[in-house]
């Protein structure tokens, strides 16, 4: 069982780390007090989901490699059970797809170790803002009125219903994680025109994102998988080089 070390610091924004590497834990919290936060320690994954209640973080940075239970299934134990508490994962493995399978089950952003210190709280303010400011709140209800309304998106063969967050290739149900489904969707919208990376970023995860841009080139992979006859070969959604993507409204 992980061991607990809470800095109580008045009204400090409380950061929950959970890593099992004591010396990497110790060097974290000494760099996050002097930034001004109140450091809550954990080694044990299958203590986090539990700790989360009891301590009320304002932001979680998980290890992705954790004994007793990953830093993956935690974060996706959270979000199902209905916390929206930010949080960042932290990870040696630098591949894109831990990148794209952490952002998926609700991570906010995915830093890669080794990292400085000065990196990190950069990225921790950052994702607080995005979950804090007006434009992020108006952002968030834009989607929400989105994923709520009854429109039909149709282009070519692909047909993406946003009430019922359903997608279909030539009336063949694709299933279709959340972020794959916002990037359809932002790509959609604007079919025939070119969107760029920045835009597509600020539509699906908002304003103020400081993460690795090598995701949307990851997701577009993965959509491409799911909708293209060819995947070497896409008619969909097309690359164009040094700008982003667009989404052919006359294949």
């Amino acid at each position: 069982m992980g061991q607990t070390n809470q800095h109580s610091r008045g009204s400090w924004p409380k950061i929950l780390v959970a890593e099992d590497d004591e010396s990497h834990v110790l060097a974290l919290t000494l760099g996050l007090e002097r930034e001004g936060f109140a450091v809550s320690a954990l080694s044990d994954g299958r203590d986090v989901v539990k700790a989360v209640g009891a301590i009320d973080p304002d932001i979680i940075l998980l290890d992705v490699m954790l004994p007793g239970l990953s830093g993956i299934d935690i974060c996706r134990q959270l979000r199902a059970s209905g916390v929206e508490t930010p949080i960042i994962m932290l990870s040696a493995r630098n591949e894109e797809v831990d990148i794209v399978v952490g952002i998926e089950v609700g991570a906010d952003d995915y830093v890669a170790k080794p990292y400085r210190i000065r990196e990190l709280v950069a990225r921790i303010n950052a994702v607080r803002r995005r979950r804090t400011t007006p434009a992020r709140t108006e952002v968030a209800r834009a989607i929400g009125h989105l994923a709520s309304a009854s429109d039909v998106l149709c282009v070519g063969a692909v047909r993406l219903d946003s009430a019922r967050h359903e997608v279909y290739v030539r009336d063949v149900k694709i299933d279709m994680p959340l972020r794959e489904f916002q990037l359809l969707r932002a790509l959609m919208e604007h079919a025939g025109h070119v969107v760029t990376r920045e835009t597509l970023i600020d539509s699906v995860w908002g304003f103020e994102y400081d993460g690795d841009t090598r995701i949307i080139a990851t997701l577009v992979g993965r959509l491409r998988s799911k909708i293209e006859d060819d995947p070497d070969d896409p008619q969909h959604i097309v690359t164009i080089r040094g700008v982003g993507y667009r989404f052919n409204d006359r294949y």
